[in-house]
């Protein structure tokens, strides 16, 4: 899930790191917009040591944008974008035809909203949206001298909506938090993740919001998850604990609707839940996981160097071997995703951006 930024200039490292954090949370107006493009310096979208990279393209210019997920067919991106100098509060769903970088506004404009994915067929779209409960914007979570939380909004129910904007189906309908949905390219499950037991856990559903089920049950955060190519197998980013303090700490939280996203690795399973085992223990903040094409490799975003900034996106096989740096950048890059026919990268990025707050799309081609 995203949030915008709330300090200003100049930055500072406790700044930096809350920026970079929030990028983790991990319609009436339906006109195209525009946005302002500025000349590109290719040692500045580009970094030397990002060997599997080439062509690298800038999608995005200004505000804050993330989460950026491609279409079955590969020529568009869903994804987040809040842009407070011209009005866009909070986050909205805008859909991008990723050749021309033409774009249109998915969500209703009201509320907050978060994780858009295409559906089978990219003739419909699901996010997760809180406008039933109010046209502005959610309140911010508290600020705790040293600490970083996330709200867990329990107006945020799950909605699917044709590529004009008009929403055709409410898939969850409750008082709980439902959000962070994707769907298996497969095209028979949505995963996401859901308050509604009394702990933050993954549930899979049915296209159309039925069967649904609760896939984990560990106590701590579970969320953030996606489906492997051929959908046998999920990957998502868990908050667990060491420590009884680290429990209780949790729990305090939760009942506040709050939850801490600084220690975090990832876990694997089977799509049903089965045969769960943890596959990081780097430390930090270990987050943002997608499948390559073989199912054999993961990318993911974390911090584990220095359990502060930078972010940069690394390669693990899903058996724990060959950890790899993939992106350089010296502040934050996450979100990657994988184009269908495993040709092309798609990630978010703080590269580029002038030294401002800016959180901009990229795409690349992939070379192994």
């Amino acid at each position: 899930m995203m949030r915008t930024n709330p300090f200003m200039k100049p930055y500072t490292t406790v700044t930096i790191l809350f920026l970079a954090l929030s990028m983790l949370q991990s319609c009436n107006n339906k006109a195209k917009t525009s946005e302002a493009t500025t000349a590109i310096d290719s040692s500045a979208v580009h970094f030397t040591d990002e060997k599997h990279l080439s062509n690298v393209r800038q999608l995005t210019f200004g505000g804050e944008n993330a989460e950026a997920y491609w279409s079955f067919n590969d020529q568009y991106l869903s994804f987040q974008h809040t842009d407070k100098p011209h009005g866009l509060i909070c986050d909205q769903i805008f859909l991008m035809n990723v050749a021309d970088t033409s774009r249109v506004m998915e969500s209703t404009g009201k509320g907050r909203t978060t994780c858009a994915y295409f559906l089978p067929g990219d003739t419909q779209v699901l996010y997760a949206s809180t406008h039933l409960s109010g046209d502005s914007c959610p309140a911010e979570p508290p600020h705790v001298h040293g600490k970083y939380l996330w709200s867990i909004y329990g107006e945020y129910e799950i909605f699917v909506a044709d590529l004009k904007g008009n929403i055709v189906k409410q898939l969850t309908k409750n008082k709980f938090y439902d959000a962070e949905a994707t769907v298996s390219p497969k095209g028979d499950k949505i995963i996401f993740t859901s308050d509604r037991s009394g702990d933050l856990e993954l549930y899979t559903m049915n296209l159309d919001g039925s069967n649904v089920k609760q896939i984990t049950n560990e106590l701590g955060y579970d969320g953030g998850a996606c489906f492997s190519p051929d959908g046998s197998q999920i990957i998502w980013r868990a908050s667990h604990f060491d420590a009884d303090s680290e429990r209780i700490e949790y729990k305090d939280n939760l009942k506040k609707h709050l939850v801490s996203p600084m220690k975090m690795e990832l876990f694997i399973a089977n799509a049903d839940g089965s045969n769960r085992r943890q596959l990081t223990t780097l430390g930090g903040a270990n987050w943002a996981p997608c499948f390559d094409q073989t199912g054999k490799k993961v990318l993911f975003s974390t911090n584990h160097k220095t359990k502060s900034i930078p972010f940069n996106i690394y390669s693990i096989n899903t058996d724990g071997t060959n950890l790899e740096q993939i992106t350089f950048d010296k502040v934050f890059d996450a979100f990657a995703m994988f184009s269908y026919d495993g040709k092309k990268l798609a990630w978010c990025s703080n590269r580029n951006n002038g030294g401002t707050r800016e959180t901009n799309i990229f795409v690349a081609d992939w070379k192994e």
